[in-house]
């Protein structure tokens, strides 16, 4: 016989209510639940469908995004792409803002959980890779701009550590031998992970030594790329040109710098990474890695779609086409 919901309560001493909200996702649920009722479901193997077969056929024809937040022209763009494919297929999409906060994700799912929206986009996701696998045996989810390690589901971005090598590599060709990088302290977000790749290879395919006195971690936030500039500037030898991961840590590195009594663009170059909207808008323009983002929504949500009316779903990993964009931050 196959394991039901109340098998699941009685293995780990709680309600099916309590059960309930912990694969919903709910945050009314004390850790100490929560840990006994994932126990019970991995020694009973019970795989949730809550809604059953015939449920999953009825459509609202609404497509959540969730994002981690609202003020990233990058995010708009993506989402502009999404709204002009759902049209022409006939589905609507609305949006969410988790303020990077894993409760407010869980409670913004539950959407999904109860047949509100007929799938979710998440634009960077605090859930991992085995969360993402088990809810996407039973609901149409997919990530797009921001992958998740070991997650088997749909997925759609940009190559990140090419794009990276491409943008380090422009730099030396410039002529460029000491480049600065500024990441972030982190061992999940692939992306990060993958630019960062992108700049050490570049560096070894060049012949350049990789030289840990160049790197500066700290976060996305805007002034970490300040904080970077004074860094560098502060080395005995200062490095010619920095590569930073967003456009953000490039725009405060070139205010910085300004600060510092340093011209982007003639006594040091910038490059950023995701051609956001400012950056065509900054003086000096900003050197980037342009994402191609309304593109990365049409397909994502493509495919979506196509998940939802299909029987046999679609967890590929789409990769988009980049492009180095130079300009005047770099002396172009």
């Amino acid at each position: 016989m196959s394991v039901t919901i109340k098998d699941v309560a009685r293995e780990a001493g709680v309600s099916v209510a309590t059960v309930s909200r912990v694969l919903n996702g709910s945050c009314n649920v004390s850790e100490e639940s929560s840990q006994k009722v994932c126990e019970a479901v991995e020694k009973l193997k019970y795989s949730p469908n809550f809604l059953g077969r015939n449920l999953r056929k009825r459509e609202t024809n609404v497509i959540l995004v969730i994002m981690p937040t609202s003020e990233h022209s990058l995010y708009s763009k993506i989402i502009m792409g999404m709204q002009k494919q759902a049209e022409k297929l006939g589905y609507d999409i609305i949006s969410a803002v988790t303020g990077s906060a894993s409760t407010v994700e869980a409670r913004q799912m539950t959407m999904l959980f109860n047949r509100t929206v007929d799938g979710v986009v998440l634009l960077g996701t605090l859930y991992d890779a085995e969360a993402l696998n088990r809810l996407a045996q039973n609901y149409d989810i997919a990530l797009c701009c921001e992958g998740v390690e070991g997650a088997n589901v749909l997925t759609v971005a940009v190559d990140d550590e090419q794009a990276a090598f491409d943008a380090v590599t422009a730099l030396i060709r410039k002529g460029h031998r000491r480049i600065g990088f500024v990441g972030i302290d982190s061992k999940t977000a692939i992306s990060a992970i993958a630019r960062e790749n992108g700049y050490r290879r570049a560096l070894k395919e060049h012949g350049i030594t990789d030289d840990p006195e160049l790197y500066y971690r700290e976060n996305y936030e805007y002034d970490c790329g300040g904080r970077a500039m004074e860094y560098f500037a502060s080395l005995k030898e200062r490095p010619s040109a920095v590569f930073a991961i967003s456009d953000l840590l490039a725009i405060s590195a070139i205010n910085k710098a300004r600060d510092l009594g340093l011209e982007a663009g003639k006594d040091i170059a910038i490059m950023g990474f995701d051609n956001i909207t400012m950056c065509d808008m900054m003086y000096p323009t900003v050197s980037t890695v342009e994402q191609p983002c309304e593109k990365m929504g049409e397909l994502v949500i493509s495919k979506l779609i196509s998940n939802i009316r299909a029987d046999i779903k679609d967890n590929r990993y789409y990769t988009v086409r980049h492009n180095v964009i130079m300009r005047e931050s770099t002396g172009n």
